[in-house]
């Protein structure tokens, strides 16, 4: 043999080596970029306050919504893209850029328009009363002098959750058409997208609803688990909006599988739900009452569920990175920074976890819902 030859089996081992270490470097790379993000977006709040550190303070304001867009930087010098604010009041509708406020959320910056005036407190827009210079709260901590206007501006979250939809609309049309044109499975990333697809049909839909009835409710299966799952991932990005985790959102996708629930429940589903068979009559209204709560709980579930893991995530990272600064020591970096690093590597899993777990069991109550019991 010769000096030089290297077996096949040994080669074949080798590649899969190397591309295994790409693949982990790629994943400690994605887990340092929120990690960089927080450190930086947070440490120049604190730079510019140059008060006590105050950790409740750092982790809202990441975790909640704003009128602007902020990626990096403070005040004046911060990146932020501007974001309309939409008002309805008693005058009518006003509209203007958050950009006006100046970077300001403490309500000092007034903002008129129409003869009105406009205030940013904590990302809460109030009317100031005519002749009012300021925004004064009572003892109670509400507003003395001002009012809030229905506020339907699209603040970080919504332009976050129009990214969302783009991108799921680019990703299916562009699958669409290469369906449309060609016979063959398609490769790279249609590829992915097509596993993901046949994932949803093969392991959630079918499985729960039934072969008969699954192809009704698809379209909304594989919108929810890929809005929820996209909007997890770019959760992760420097400056990036906690969509899943605002309740609000959870609330309206638990809403609409309570409806598909109501709307297309059988006749035997409502009737084992208010009326169950075989059942003693005494007992019927007891369960009845039973029956009814579990049909509310199960969205409540949902929700919720969404809404804590997603959130805790955040809040567990931002306070093993706030210790740093909360104990004003360097060393403590050495042992939050690496468990910061673990959770974000976690939160890659819990992003399509959530997303599965969300869709799965709405397939579930759904398949319920529309299930034909056989009698015997």
């Amino acid at each position: 043999m010769h000096g030089n030859f290297e077996h096949p089996f040994i080669k074949f081992n080798r590649t899969m080596i190397a591309q295994k270490s790409f693949k982990i470097i790629v994943v400690f790379a994605l887990a340092l970029i929120p990690l960089f993000s927080f450190s930086q977006e947070e440490g120049s709040i604190i730079k510019e306050k140059a008060e006590k550190f105050n950790a409740t303070d750092m982790i809202m304001h990441h975790i909640g919504d704003s009128h602007g867009w902020h990626f990096f930087g403070s005040g004046e010098n911060s990146f932020t893209i501007p974001l309309p604010v939409i008002l309805f009041t008693d005058n009518g509708m006003v509209s203007f850029m958050s950009s006006e406020f100046h970077h300001d959320t403490e309500g000092e910056y007034i903002v008129e328009k129409d003869g009105m005036q406009f205030v940013n407190y904590h990302e809460k827009i109030y009317r100031l009363d005519e002749g009012a210079a300021s925004l004064n709260f009572d003892e109670d901590h509400n507003a003395v002098n001002a009012s809030k206007p229905w506020d339907f501006s699209i603040t970080k979250n919504v332009a976050a959750m129009f990214l969302t939809v783009i991108l799921m609309l680019l990703f299916f049309f562009s699958l669409a058409r290469y369906h449309k044109k060609n016979t063959a499975a398609p490769s790279g990333f249609n590829n992915a997208m097509e596993a993901l697809v046949l994932f949803v049909r093969d392991e959630i839909a079918i499985p729960q609803i039934g072969e008969k009835k699954y192809m009704k409710f698809m379209p909304f299966l594989l919108t929810v688990f890929f809005f929820i799952w996209i909007t997890n991932i770019l959760g992760l990005l420097p400056g990036a909006a906690n969509v899943t985790g605002n309740i609000a959102v959870t609330v309206s996708l638990g809403l609409f599988t309570l409806a598909l629930i109501i709307v297309n429940g059988n006749r035997e589903f409502w009737k084992h739900t208010f009326w169950m068979p075989g059942i003693p009559t005494f007992v019927k209204p007891i369960l009845a009452i039973v029956e009814v709560m579990g049909l509310i709980i199960k969205p409540l579930a949902l929700m919720i569920r969404l809404f804590a893991n997603i959130t805790a995530g955040h809040i567990i990272i931002l306070s093993l990175l706030g210790l740093i600064f909360i104990l004003e020591s360097a060393g403590v970096a050495g042992i939050s920074v690496p468990f910061a690093l673990f959770i974000t590597v976690l939160e890659l899993l819990v992003a399509f976890l959530q997303a599965f777990i969300f869709t799965i069991l709405s397939a579930l109550f759904i398949g319920m819902a529309v299930a034909e019991h056989e009698h015997h």
